[in-house]
């Protein structure tokens, strides 16, 4: 069996890369989706659609388009794997986890400890919660090939 795990969440470090290579390593059944994570072209996902304005319509429009895509791939998501950084906030990853558990998605949290406050709900909401990418190989190699 394959599993589709969707990671979610801040795109200023190397933690997608970090775990794709952690489940690679281990020979995992799954194949890995995301947002888009190139900011500016999330930015202006919308800018297709009307002339390049700044502030509230520009990023409305473009949420919209980015939505289109990580709905679908929330919507086939068997995990998602939620990360939540401190240097920015990831309001956009937090409601992709209120979108996972409207759907009855398992979603696993990556955060650091000094967060578990601030992320109360969302991590009652989650399966699990780990503090690194290898915490969460680990888990999805248990998930994943366990018998």
């Amino acid at each position: 069996m394959s599993w589709n795990v969707y990671l979610s969440g801040e795109i200023h470090t190397d933690w997608r890369e970090r775990i794709m290579r952690g489940a690679e390593a281990r020979d995992l059944p799954i194949r890995f989706t995301a947002p888009v994570t190139d900011h500016p072209a999330s930015d202006a996902a919308g800018d297709v659609l009307g002339p390049d304005e700044a502030g509230f319509w520009r990023d409305h429009r473009s949420a919209k388009v980015n939505a289109m895509r990580i709905r679908r791939l929330i919507e086939d998501a068997d995990i998602a794997v939620i990360r939540l950084g401190d240097k920015y906030r990831q309001w956009n990853a937090a409601f992709d986890a209120g979108w996972c558990l409207s759907l009855g998605k398992s979603y696993i949290t990556l955060h650091d400890e000094d967060l578990v406050h601030a992320l109360k709900e969302v991590d009652a909401a989650a399966m699990a919660w780990a503090s690194t990418p290898e915490q969460v190989v680990e888990l999805l190699a248990y998930i994943t090939v366990a018998e």
